[in-house]
């Protein structure tokens, strides 16, 4: 085993938690949550996968109106909490750490995925071009969201700060907010599907104004400890357009969550360029987690080289719940299974094999 690898194996301070190791289980969407109540079938598939020094659950819904995919799963209520509970005893059983991911959908969804009384929300009535899945009618065009008025802006980060305050009382050590790929925090980012002309759009500083007032809340709420951020600057998922003046932008919303205090900032690097990763990281000053297509070897080795400070794993967490064994025993790799990804039950989730 080369000095990198041990270096990655190695337990490490995440503010004041203490991690086995520097991997980090990714979020994926796994849809597995029947009826958006987590159940004793995701506790199985995450308490599996407790030898990673962090886990980072699947996008998690703050409110009804977040739901936009068919089964996954909400925290907005003491039943979902309840749930929940079962899963961060999994995992803390075996002696791992996990925080949970809230995802507000925004526009991206369906409204026959949303329970009854809930409605797709944006920053601007722009609806998303694209296909959802939906379990009663099948594949369907996005549906059409509606504009948040300004006044309820501060309803909807308080729906995150309730989320993130049952996630802590379910025992979670920590929460991440989904800024990324396309979804409600990015919505306001980009120039492309926000034209608010309040204070929440038209510059870059009010698009980024929507984030930073929600980090601000939740770590205020639950502490910044607790608290961290995924980011993916210039990625075009969900359809988003990329801004020419989009490295500007983000490079002073990293300077405005250093001063929140988050714990980390999380990012997905496949449209970032390693030169703008280092301006990102510098920009933040904090604790960085990278994603993207990694090896053992070479997140040892961007580790070493003082890139990151963690890497999350994806898909090859999927197939492998023991990929740190694997990592540390330079064994093969079991491929994924990728037409499990999204569907409802065990197959291609909890009976992957272990060495």
């Amino acid at each position: 085993m080369t000095q990198e690898i041990t270096n990655l194996l190695s337990p490490y301070m995440l503010g004041n938690l203490q991690l086995k190791n520097r991997i980090v289980m990714a979020p994926m969407t796994r849809c597995r949550a029947i009826g958006n109540q987590p159940n004793e079938l995701m506790a199985t598939y995450y308490g599996q996968r407790a030898e990673a020094g962090l886990i980072i659950t699947e996008g998690v819904s703050p409110s009804p109106n977040g739901l936009g995919y068919a089964r996954i799963p909400g925290l907005y209520n003491q039943e979902q909490a309840d749930g929940w509970k079962a899963t961060t005893d999994a995992v803390h059983n075996k002696g791992g750490k996990i925080f949970i991911q809230l995802m507000h959908s925004g526009r991206i969804g369906h409204n026959a995925n949303l329970p009854e009384g809930a409605h797709l929300v944006a920053p601007s009535a722009i609806t998303a071009k694209g296909d959802m899945w939906t379990d009663t009618q099948g594949m369907q065009p996005i549906s059409a969201p509606k504009e948040i008025a300004e006044a309820d802006i501060k309803s909807l980060i308080e729906e995150y700060v309730n989320s993130a305050r049952l996630a802590v009382a379910a025992g979670f050590d920590g929460v991440e907010l989904h800024a990324a790929n396309g979804y409600l925090p990015m919505q306001f980012l980009s120039p492309s599907t926000n034209h608010r002309s309040d204070k929440y759009g038209g510059n870059a500083e009010n698009r980024n104004r929507f984030v930073v007032e929600l980090a601000e809340a939740v770590a205020g709420a639950i502490g910044e400890e607790k608290t961290g951020i995924r980011l993916s600057p210039f990625n075009p998922f969900n359809d988003i357009t990329p801004d020419e003046h989009e490295a500007a932008q983000y490079l002073t919303l990293a300077a405005a969550l250093k001063n929140t205090g988050l714990t980390y900032v999380h990012f997905l690097t496949f449209t970032m360029k390693p030169e703008f990763i280092a301006e990102m990281k510098n920009a933040f000053g904090g604790v960085i987690i990278l994603n993207g297509g990694y090896t053992g070897e070479r997140a040892a080795g961007d580790i070493a080289g003082g890139k990151c400070d963690l890497v999350s794993f994806g898909s090859m967490y999927v197939s492998n719940p023991d990929l740190v064994k694997r990592i540390a025993t330079g064994a093969g790799l079991t491929p994924p299974d990728q037409s499990t990804f999204y569907t409802a039950d065990a197959k291609g989730y909890t009976d992957y094999p272990t060495l």
